[in-house]
């Protein structure tokens, strides 16, 4: 059997940070001690707070591993804080040392409490000049775990969703610190922006494509999606499967953000931008693109034909999907053929819920090998290794 690690140098392409407790705290320019994000005591439990009183959110462990490396249902370890969590979700040494014992090249990284898509930010802080700041030493503090890590630990840069010309400014200062792509709220009009559909966009599509950013969706990255997560599970289920149906919901929730860019002809206009669909798996992709044609002759052939292309055709030139236990049948070779073989990407989620542990490799070994060799090559590490220029 092929050992996936000695055939490709292999890359996670979305696992998760937990954010330490002192990130802004010993990085806070004098007079800001007391106003940026920091954790606090509230009735018992930590809090992550801005300003005097403004809550963030709970200050938790962000994942289901904890310390001795047991893995529990999220709804038993949620509620943990970070002396509890896998030393490996917070502190980039222990990271490196599990990347080496589970054979990962490179892992890419996402936020937890300030928001997957930084919307955390956008939402619970107020101050314009407060906003800046936190996401300038937020994105700062992850560019050096890049270059700490010697490019092993690729964080995306997460953006002021709250304006365009702050995006526009922060993804430019991202390319120069040498981030790989960007970390993108799907719905920034929660923050009084425009929506993404809006032309007023296109000058941060512009950068992004020119400065080799591919713009990363990661399900759960707005209000919006979160509060889908919160509705669709029958109330009177027990409480582990109410996670269960949300969590996969979710998943769907970014089939949104794909249709949503293609009918907005982004991509007519930007044709080197790429986006990537983080963690939403890759199952529904052909369904939704077959949809994505029938709908838009079915309610809008006018809009239709001002597209250059069929809806379906684009996303094999632009969007990239992540998966990690998706079998298809037994024939996972086909639903990639599918896809597309250079748009699919392998992903642990670690330390969240549904990540792949205690031997992530081990657990995809027999579907990998299953793959042709170039198809598995590519989708262990050689498209997120074109993609991220490694």
């Amino acid at each position: 059997m092929v050992k996936l690690a000695d055939e490709v140098r292999v890359i996670d392409a979305d696992t998760h940070l937990t954010e330490r407790h002192d990130l802004f705290t010993t990085r806070a320019p004098k007079g800001y001690e007391d106003r940026l994000p920091r954790v606090v005591d509230i009735d018992g439990q930590p809090w992550w707070v801005v300003e005097s009183d403004g809550r963030i959110g709970p200050a938790r462990g962000g994942g289901v591993v904890n310390r001795d490396g047991d893995k529990f249902p999220f709804e038993e370890s949620k509620n943990n804080g970070i002396d509890w969590v896998h030393r490996a979700a917070w502190d980039h040494e222990a990271r490196l040392e599990y990347m080496d014992l589970n054979g990962f090249h490179a892992q890419v990284l996402y936020p937890n409490a300030l928001g997957i898509g930084g919307q955390g930010i956008s939402n619970n802080v107020q101050d314009p000049t407060l906003r800046r700041l936190t996401v300038e030493i937020f994105n700062d503090y992850l560019a050096e775990l890049q270059d700490v890590s010697g490019e092993r630990l690729l964080p995306m840069a997460i953006m002021p969703a709250w304006s365009v010309d702050e995006c526009v400014r922060e993804a430019k200062r991202a390319a120069a610190a040498g981030f790989r792509g960007v970390n993108m709220t799907s719905d920034p009009q929660e923050t009084g922006a425009p929506d993404l559909a809006h032309r007023d966009w296109d000058a941060l599509w512009e950068v992004c494509a020119d400065l080799h950013l591919p713009v990363h969706f990661h399900i759960g990255a707005s209000l919006t999606s979160l509060n889908f997560y919160g509705k669709y599970f029958w109330p009177s289920l027990h409480q582990n499967l109410k996670p269960a149906v949300g969590g996969g919901m979710l998943f769907l929730n970014n089939a949104r953000v794909v249709i949503n860019s293609i009918y907005a002809g982004i991509f007519d206009r930007h044709p080197r931008l790429k986006m990537v669909s983080v963690e939403s798996g890759m199952g529904w992709i052909p369904f939704m693109m077959e949809t994505a044609d029938y709908e838009i002759m079915e309610n809008a052939p006018q809009q239709a034909a001002e597209l250059s292309r069929r809806p379906s055709e684009y996303f094999k030139d632009h969007w990239y999907a992540t998966f990690w236990f998706e079998e298809n049948g037994g024939d996972l070779q086909y639903m990639i053929d599918r896809v597309g073989e250079d748009n699919v990407m392998f992903e642990t989620d670690f330390p969240h819920p549904t990540c792949l542990y205690p031997d992530p490799l081990t657990a995809v070994e027999e579907r990998m090998t299953a793959l042709r060799p170039e198809t598995r090559r590519k989708v262990l590490g050689e498209t997120a290794a074109k993609l991220y220029r490694l």
